[in-house]
């Protein structure tokens, strides 16, 4: 094929934690990316070829996106099962049970890779693939440790690669009005809020399950990825993986990135100073069943200082709060299964949903004012745009969903030290530049767990 263009480079994390107060946001009510030059294509007209990274459960759909918008060439998944209804879904696509194999092999046939895998693996897939210059997106959390968010934005920026993280409320345009209102100055200074959400809705709380035989589909060392060797149980694959410590981020980690992020977005709430934790105890092999976390954000640029409070495993906020919200006939605003309230000064709004899909109220009864916020053509039509060197998405990792899951994720150190019942744990302080919590060494693990050999990631040259 002809020459390729490359994407212009961004300023650095040193420029962009200095500079983030004052420009981050703006008056369209969310963060705008810095505008890229194209990756691996020379016009929009031409053909972006997809490597898929993980292929079933949201795999399926990320997936079939590509399709839609290009033509899959190479697919990855450790599930035999998995590769076989891919093959009759993408007509010519080459398969393989371990993506390294595939990224490596066919790196000269393909110009962006989608990766939708357990999210211990989403790392190894992504860095590898901007690693060689490709354009990626990454399912969410974007990755398992805050230390692998860091680092994937890093790359994505030396690399000046197309990114996005798939959290789609992003391009919604409730989601967008809710926090260009809230950014507007609407409820005045924003004092606290509470985000909840009905997860877990897999087993959390337990032991590992009995060993027993490897599926005769499933490559279990390639699913083992980094994390250290133990043996196979039913219960891992293919989807209660994320109530384990080793492979998944717990209730926080899959949902925090949908309903934390209206008000990340409105409030840029990065780098909290401290988190807290009270749960319903863990024995460090899984998730608790039930947590509740307090994060503390220090006054950043125009925003004041503010706290936040998170509830998952069926908690929920002092029901008090919700006076006003409960009008007859009015199922969607009665207290949702998950949601978030925002209390201001001057009023209190509350979004339920993860999305912010149900639009809001505002406690006081008044009609929302009129705001402006910039629609988006679609999430994954975003990414695909930036390819062909439009505007980043809004969901990049160096500028957006980098900072989201290193905020997010942080909670999981606070839960992590929170082992008892309902006893609250150590609080967590944290310093955002050097990622070490000041009082806590015993939680390095968890900001940067150590990959077995085979399957430690490095910063350019790729595994």
């Amino acid at each position: 094929m002809p020459s390729r263009r490359r994407l212009r480079a961004a300023p650095s994390r040193r420029d962009f934690l200095a500079a983030s107060a004052a420009t981050a946001a703006v008056s369209t009510g969310y963060f705008i990316a810095p505008e890229v030059r194209g990756q691996d294509t020379n016009s929009v007209n031409e053909e972006i070829r997809f490597a898929c990274v993980g292929v079933g459960g949201k795999g399926q759909s990320d997936s079939a996106d590509a399709g839609r918008s290009g033509k899959v060439v190479a697919v990855a998944d450790v599930d035999t099962n998995q590769l076989k209804r891919a093959e009759q879904a993408f007509e010519g696509t080459k398969t393989y049970s371990d993506f390294r194999k595939m990224l490596e092999e066919m790196r000269k046939e393909y110009d962006a890779v989608t990766v939708s895998t357990p999210d211990h693996t989403h790392v190894m897939a992504a860095v590898t693939a901007m690693n060689l210059g490709k354009a990626c997106f990454c399912q969410k959390p974007l990755t398992k440790s805050i230390a692998e968010a860091r680092l994937m934005g890093e790359i994505a920026r030396s690399q000046k690669v197309a990114t996005q993280m798939g959290n789609q409320g992003t391009a919604s345009n409730s989601l967008r009005q809710t926090a260009a209102f809230i950014k507007g100055g609407n409820l005045g200074r924003v004092k606290e809020l509470h985000v909840w959400t009905n997860r877990p809705v897999w087993p959390q709380g337990g032991g590992r399950p009995a060993e027993a035989p490897v599926p005769e589909n499933l490559n279990w060392d390639v699913w083992l990825g980094p994390a250290q060797v133990r043996p196979y149980g039913a219960g891992y694959h293919p989807f209660a993986w994320r109530g384990f410590w080793d492979f998944g981020t717990g209730a926080l980690g899959d949902m925090a990135c949908h309903t934390f992020n209206m008000p990340f977005m409105a409030l840029n709430l990065r780098d909290p100073s401290s988190v807290q934790a009270l749960s319903s105890g863990h024995n460090k092999e899984t998730y608790p069943k039930w947590s509740i976390i307090d994060f503390e954000f220090p006054k950043l640029g125009d925003r004041e200082a503010v706290k936040v409070k998170w509830y998952d495993g069926g908690k929920l906020p002092d029901q008090a709060l919700f006076a006003g919200y409960k009008g007859e006939g009015d199922e969607a605003f009665k207290t949702a299964s998950s949601g978030i309230l925002v209390v201001g000064e001057k009023d209190t709004l509350y979004a339920p949903g993860d999305y912010c899909e149900n639009g809001f109220k505002l406690k006081s009864g008044a009609e929302p004012v009129e705001v402006t916020y910039t629609k988006s053509p679609g999430h994954f039509e975003e990414w695909v745009a930036a390819i062909k060197g439009g505007p980043q998405a809004v969901s990049n990792f160096p500028d957006y969903s980098g900072p989201l899951t290193e905020t997010i994720l942080l909670g999981n150190l606070a839960v992590w030290a929170a082992d008892g019942a309902e006893v609250a744990g150590k609080k967590i302080e944290w310093d955002p530049v050097k990622l070490v919590a000041k009082n806590a060494p015993e939680v390095e693990h968890v900001i940067r767990p150590v990959a077995r050999d085979g399957w430690k990631v490095m910063r350019s040259g790729g595994v």
